[in-house]
């Protein structure tokens, strides 16, 4: 039995410990926002946070996630209200498919909290550079504008 963290709520699952968080976080737990994508840890589709590390969980064991901070996509609108990030999606008119969004959206999630309060601009080169999620539909272009606007209103709101 494992008690996990997860979007803030203890839940408990029984599963052996060296089961992909992925399985455990869609199968046990029902939140399906998560995808499954290579099962490699090479797409990034199944990315959540850990402890504001960006996890590719189709590859991270059950048991590694005892005691730490799971976030997946289903924590990040609260009472109706879009996270920044979720907004400049649907500004840029980011997805296509939207089967990676999840994932894209938690590691540029990641992403922006990381560089936050650094009050320096950033290019879309430097935001390419670090999230390394495939898009099979091509999106970069607008994944890294919808990123780099979010961090534009971070630096001018400061």
């Amino acid at each position: 039995m494992y008690k996990l963290n997860v979007n803030e709520k203890t839940f408990e699952v029984n599963v052996p410990s060296d089961t992909p968080l992925l399985w455990v976080i869609r199968e046990e737990l029902e939140l399906t926002g998560t995808k499954y994508g290579c099962g490699k840890g090479l797409c990034g589709a199944c990315s959540i946070s850990i402890n504001g590390f960006a996890v590719r969980s189709c590859i991270y064991p059950v048991s590694n996630a005892i005691g730490k901070s799971i976030t997946t996509i289903e924590f990040l609108a609260q009472n109706g209200q879009l996270e920044e990030i979720q907004k400049a999606w649907i500004k840029f008119n980011v997805p296509q498919c939207g089967y990676c969004q999840s994932g894209q959206i938690i590691a540029a999630t990641v992403y922006i909290q990381k560089i936050k309060n650094k009050n320096n601009k950033i290019t879309e080169n430097e935001i390419k550079k670090s999230i390394k999620n495939i898009c099979r539909c091509g999106t970069y272009n607008r994944i890294y504008k919808a990123i780099k606007h979010v961090v534009d209103i971070g630096n001018n709101t400061k």
